[in-house]
């Protein structure tokens, strides 16, 4: 029997890009529970965004922050402590990098070469967190407690951007693009998270595993590439990312409705 794992971003895929709305993918999330398929979050939030955001939407299985940073894993989803994780907050955590203060100070060296041309967000203000991102104040307020990667707001050029991708690069930084930042962190991303996740399963359930991914942006395309399905969610703002994989989908609707729209022909839900 193989089981089937969805993979999910959360900003522009399963929630609305500009309300954050999940309504419209009610139906199938509905219909997944009923066939016990988990949906993991696989997103650049925190861990403190996703708690009430994952008791919203009634999911309870584990999840994926920071754009692959770190897995939580539910007393009780596995039968037996999971390889290589420690016990955190009421969690199994695998984590893959180095916690934030790292990349503070890496970019701390190299702040005066980019003078005013980004904004770091544990500089910003929660008032500025929420004008950035569109987040109410509660919302921005969890948006600034991260553990793992810095994100910077670019406010330069394109060409002053590509300099600076290189330059943090150098020093041994991941930089990776999202639907409004720059995540400025180590050798993790949701792709190689995703696969750490159905590895486990596969061994703990000893089971054949197929894992979907639904995602809109370029930091989704390493899940995209790592999953067996992938699913592109067209987006308002932004073209769909290149994916190098042979067969990928494309939703023809936007954010929840697309999800909803491609899981539900994709699985027959």
């Amino acid at each position: 029997m193989t089981k089937t794992l969805v993979f999910t971003d959360m900003d522009g895929t399963l929630l609305d890009h500009h309300t954050y709305s999940f309504e419209a993918a009610k139906p199938a999330l509905t219909a997944l529970e009923v066939q016990d398929i988990p949906v993991i979050p696989t997103t650049s939030k925190t861990f403190a965004e996703l708690q009430p955001l994952r008791e919203r939407i009634g999911l309870d299985g584990p999840f994926i922050i920071e754009n692959g940073a770190a897995i939580f894993i539910p007393h009780g989803f596995f039968k037996q402590k999971p390889s290589g994780t420690v016990w955190i907050d009421g969690y199994w955590c695998k984590a893959f990098i180095s916690n934030k203060n790292y990349w503070i100070k890496l970019l701390e060296k190299i702040g005066s070469e980019f003078e005013g041309k980004y904004k770091q967000f544990s500089k910003m203000s929660i008032a500025e967190i929420q004008e950035c991102t569109g987040l109410d104040e509660r919302s921005a307020s969890l948006a600034a407690k991260r553990q793992f990667g810095e994100p910077v707001l670019w406010l330069g050029s394109d060409e002053e951007k590509q300099r600076f991708l290189n330059v943090v690069k150098d020093r041994g930084a991941f930089p990776l693009e999202g639907g409004r930042f720059i995540h400025i962190s180590g050798n993790c991303d949701k792709g190689q998270a995703l696969k750490w996740l159905a590895s486990e399963y596969q061994k703990q359930h000893t089971t054949k595993v197929n894992t979907i991914a639904l995602g809109d942006g370029k930091n989704d395309v390493a899940m995209l590439e790592a999953a067996h399905v992938p699913i592109r969610i067209l987006s308002p703002v932004n073209p769909p990312p290149a994916v190098k994989k042979e067969e990928v989908y494309t939703s023809t609707l936007t954010g929840p409705e697309g999800w909803n729209e491609m899981l539900t022909q994709l699985l027959s839900l």
